[in-house]
C-alpha cells in the first residue's frame, strides 16, 4: 500500500491499477464524453495517455477502461453502482481540472500532482466513505457481523464491495478485527 507522507490521514489500499485490473465501473470511466463543466469533449485515448502503460497490462482496455456501455459484469462483484456523470455534473461535485472526478482526481494524485484546495476537498469525501469512520466501510463491517459472515464472503453486500473498489479500499482481515475488537471493548 502506497502513503502520502502529505496527507498521512489519506489511506486507501489500492491502486489505480488494482482498482482496473479487478474490475471497476463497468468498464466506461475513462470513456469519451462531453463535460458540461468544462465544455469540451474528451476521446479516450487522449485522456489515458497521461498514464502509465503499467497501469494497463493484463487489462483490455476497450472492454474495462474506455466501453461506451456499462456492464456490470466487469465490475469485480458482477453489480451496477455508481451515478451517471451528468448527475455527478448536476450536484456540482465535478470540477474542471477532472472532468471524468473523483478517480481521475485519484489516478493524478498517485501519481504526484497537487491542488491544495481540491486535495482537501477530495481527501475529505474519501474519508466520509472509506477512511476507519468512512459510512460505507462501517456498513460493510455491520452487515458482516450481522451475518455472522466472514470478512472476505463476497455475497455479503457487493454492491457496497464495489464502491468501496471505486474509492480505493477493500476490507481486509486486519481492519475487520481492529473494528470487531474496538465494538467488543
Amino acid at each position: 500500500m502506497k502513503t502520502f507522507k502529505d496527507h498521512p490521514e489519506f489511506k486507501p489500499n489500492l491502486s489505480p491499477h488494482q482498482i482496473l485490473k479487478m474490475g471497476a465501473f463497468g468498464g466506461t470511466y475513462f470513456r469519451p464524453i462531453y463535460s458540461s463543466v468544462t465544455k469540451k469533449h474528451y476521446k479516450s485515448e487522449d485522456v489515458i495517455k497521461e498514464y502509465p502503460k503499467s497501469w494497463f497490462k493484463g487489462i483490455d482496455i476497450e472492454k474495462m477502461v474506455t466501453s461506451s456501455k456499462y456492464d456490470k459484469k466487469v465490475n469485480k462483484y458482477g453489480v451496477k453502482c455508481g451515478s451517471e456523470l451528468e448527475d455527478w455534473e448536476k450536484s456540482g461535485w465535478m470540477h474542471e481540472q477532472d472532468p471524468y472526478g473523483w478517480f481521475q482526481w485519484y489516478c493524478r494524485f498517485y501519481q504526484g500532482r497537487r491542488d491544495q484546495k481540491e486535495d482537501r476537498r477530495q481527501i475529505a469525501r474519501w474519508k466520509k466513505l472509506a477512511s476507519d469512520n468512512g459510512r460505507f466501510r462501517k456498513w460493510l463491517i455491520t452487515l458482516i457481523i450481522k451475518k455472522d459472515g466472514s470478512w472476505n464472503d463476497e455475497s455479503i453486500s457487493p454492491k457496497i464491495r464495489q464502491t468501496l473498489q471505486h474509492w480505493a479500499y477493500q476490507l481486509t482481515k486486519k481492519d475487520f478485527d481492529y473494528e470487531v475488537d474496538k465494538r467488543n471493548e
